[in-house]
């Protein structure tokens, strides 16, 4: 199975208050979130981060990803500077890091950017913009929907602070077939 998400911000304690997350420690938030993610992702599953893991460093990043089920590949953010680090060793957590991607599930393309983009790569064609950065709340998703904007903010804030899949995603936009 293929899953999204983005903006974890591990240890980032003002993340919290700053986008009203429900938690009142960044320990308790990173538990939440290593749960989340490994009571849905098997080994075998690919998870595509779309930036903003954490600002950390190094032995910090190394300390969450050892903890996180499946294939990872990273889509860079603004907040992921442990990648710079000579310490970290990216080729042991992801399988490639990139600034932008483009992927195609069941006759589907997905374009994977950490930054919400206003037209993107078959745009006219069915494809669906994935991006984080912003934040937002599922409401977000919805309000996109009803405008029939396939653009999908897959950010843990606005997924219940869980990945979220590919099957979900397509099934989320079945529904604007179903405005028309």
């Amino acid at each position: 199975m293929i899953y999204f998400t983005s903006d974890l911000h591990f240890y980032h304690d003002k993340i919290i208050k700053h986008v009203g997350r429900p938690f009142y420690t960044y320990e308790d938030m990173n538990q939440k979130l290593v749960d989340n993610w490994n009571c849905l992702i098997k080994a075998a599953d690919e998870v595509y981060i779309l930036g903003d893991i954490m600002m950390k460093g190094a032995r910090y990043a190394t300390e969450i990803l050892s903890q996180l089920k499946g294939i990872k590949y990273l889509v860079r953010g603004n907040h992921d500077g442990f990648l710079d680090n000579p310490d970290f060793e990216q080729e042991r957590f992801f399988r490639w890091v990139k600034d932008y991607h483009e992927l195609v599930y069941q006759n589907t393309r997905f374009v994977l950017c950490h930054y919400p983009i206003l037209e993107w790569n078959g745009f006219y064609k069915g494809a669906i913009h994935l991006h984080g950065h912003q934040h937002n709340h599922e409401d977000y998703n919805y309000r996109n929907l009803q405008q029939k904007i396939r653009r999908y903010d897959v950010g843990v804030d606005a997924n219940y602070m869980k990945p979220v899949s590919a099957e979900d995603i397509l099934d989320f936009f079945q529904m604007i077939e179903e405005i028309r």
